[in-house]
């Protein structure tokens, strides 16, 4: 018996140095989040744990305003955001938010709610948008509707645009209709250029040719434009026709002084 009593410490000062080594292993086995947990700050009341990171955020219905947690109060037509920030609430889709509480959008006739939000409205195709209401576009004769924030109709073809009516293009003898908004709904043809109400032919003068959009004239290489001529350039000695055509540069080592080319001093 006396023996058993002394065998007694020995054994469990042999239990006691096998229970401190394992516990570095047990400690090591408890996930991080837990271990973190477990020695973090209390979470305060109203608040949750991060689902990310570390730290803590308000629980849902309830906001931070820099001092406290408080409960958010929801207005009428309101529902709950997904942020704490802020009111903590938005208003739903028709409503618009008015200081501390939502009140519904007016939507005037002919018209629709706009967005995703709903806080503002359209007007429906052939209507257009003033302050507070929608009123019906008035398409003239020899018009069509648009889908547009401008007037809402254009004319058709042939006919152009002149206060709130569509009037008829008159197109002159050599020339053809245009839909450009910068002419007066027509353009001359190629070789004509416009003097007010007509087109005039353009008159290319000798050794010369019209350009390319024909609205106007260019002349031939070796010569140039003088008024309303294409006169020869002259070539002194040492001398080629550039690249223009219309001028002139000298031959290396000669350089150009006045109308001539002379050697370098």
């Amino acid at each position: 018996m006396r023996r058993r009593n002394l065998e007694n410490p020995r054994m469990n000062h042999r239990r006691l140095k096998r229970l401190c080594a394992a516990l570095p292993l047990l400690l090591l086995a408890i996930p991080d989040g837990s271990r973190s947990q477990g020695i973090s700050k209390e979470v305060p009341v109203n608040a949750q744990a991060k689902s990310y990171g570390s730290g803590w955020e308000c629980k849902r219905g309830f906001r931070w305003d820099g001092t406290a947690r408080i409960a958010i109060t929801l207005p009428e037509n309101a529902y709950l955001s997904e942020t704490s920030y802020q009111s903590g609430w938005e208003c739903k889709r028709g409503y618009k938010s008015d200081g501390g509480s939502c009140v519904a959008v007016k939507v005037p006739q002919n018209a629709y709610l706009s967005g995703s939000s709903g806080e503002d409205w359209e007007c429906e195709r052939g209507y257009q948008k003033t302050r507070a209401s929608c009123f019906p576009v008035l398409v003239p004769k020899n018009g069509y509707l648009i889908d547009s924030s401008g007037r809402g109709w254009n004319c058709d073809r042939g006919f152009r645009a002149s206060g709130n009516e569509c009037v008829a293009v008159k197109v002159p003898q050599n020339a053809y209709f245009s839909d450009s908004s910068l002419t007066a709904g027509w353009q001359c043809e190629r070789g004509f250029q416009q003097s007010g109400d007509i087109c005039l032919p353009i008159e290319v003068p000798r050794n010369g040719y019209l350009n390319t959009l024909g609205t106007g004239w260019k002349c031939e290489r070796g010569f140039k434009r003088e008024g309303g001529d294409c006169v020869s350039v002259k070539l002194p000695t040492n001398a080629y026709l550039d690249y223009s055509g219309s001028d002139w540069s000298c031959d290396r080592p000669f350089r150009r002084q006045n109308d001539s080319c002379a050697l370098s001093q």
